[in-house]
């Protein structure tokens, strides 16, 4: 996902577009919303020195191709990483293994004082063109513990690691509604507590962030017009209410934990099966 965002803003700057103006600091005002990531061991130099850079920022590394928060964890010193690497082979740079390390949204914005993403669900019937439907049925996914910027807590994935595999773990884990809010909750909340203008804004930039990273990658993708995806989008809201795209998902899980998560997954397939196939008409 990072490898084609940043290919695709360097050549929608090549081709002079509007879409990749900058700052006076150089970033991104319209295409900025991935968190500053490197994939390791291919750009451990270039981490390192952004690292010396910024030495009081903390990073969320994961390996490649794990789902469900396997393998997640936080680091804020060099010297951790250095000594991880030394346990896992880690031989910067030619490791096999790849790992994405990415900044850390250290002021997300919280609920009841806990931190939470969304999962949404994107069906995409052809990529060129490009024909796309954002489900109005995700979810918001919550932490069980309150989140805790402190240093001290960087090692509690319940403070900080949203992923239901990981949550259901806790002690203060709920199996009732399993930790979950779904969007139009999300959405009337924030309505009531910051205004329609600001929450209409928030989902508009993801609506935009989703089409622009479906873009980035259309010309990477096989399109056959009979084939299709549904793809889970996880997005990370900061305390300025700023969406910042952290993963998506092919064939997202589709299991559930509670009731409502059925309901909910069952009208998801059967609506996109609606659309793949129309009522009435053969495959």
């Amino acid at each position: 996902m990072v490898k084609n965002i940043k290919r695709y803003r360097k050549d929608l700057e090549k081709e002079g577009s509007p879409l990749a103006e900058k700052d006076e600091n150089g970033r991104f005002i319209h295409l900025d919303f991935i968190p500053l990531t490197f994939m390791l061991p291919a750009d451990y130099n270039l981490f390192v020195e952004e690292f010396r850079k910024n030495p009081n920022t903390t990073w969320i590394m994961k390996p490649c191709g794990k789902a469900r928060g396997i393998g997640i964890f936080l680091v804020n010193k060099l010297s951790q990483l250095r000594k991880w690497s030394q346990k896992t082979n880690f031989t910067p740079p030619t490791s096999k293994d790849t790992y994405v390390i990415s900044k850390y949204i250290d002021n997300p914005l919280l609920i009841g004082g806990k931190k939470f993403d969304l999962r949404l669900y994107v069906l995409v019937t052809s990529f060129r063109p490009l024909k796309c439907y954002m489900y109005r049925l995700g979810f918001a996914r919550f932490c069980t513990v309150k989140y805790n910027a402190s240093v001290n807590e960087l090692d509690n994935m319940f403070v900080h690691l949203t992923n239901v595999s990981i949550q259901k773990q806790g002690e203060d884990y709920n199996a009732v509604h399993g930790g979950k809010w779904t969007v139009q909750n999300m959405r009337l909340f924030l309505e009531g507590t910051r205004g329609k203008e600001v929450t209409d804004k928030l989902f508009d930039e993801i609506n935009w962030q989703t089409v622009h990273s479906l873009k980035a990658v259309s010309g990477n993708i096989s399109n056959d017009r009979h084939c299709f995806e549904c793809y889970g989008y996880d997005y990370i809201v900061d305390d300025n209410l700023k969406p910042w795209l952290i993963e998506v998902n092919a064939s997202p899980s589709l299991t559930s934990t509670t009731s409502s998560d059925r309901i909910m997954k069952y009208r998801l397939m059967n609506d996109l099966i609606n659309i793949v196939i129309p009522p009435g008409q053969m495959p």
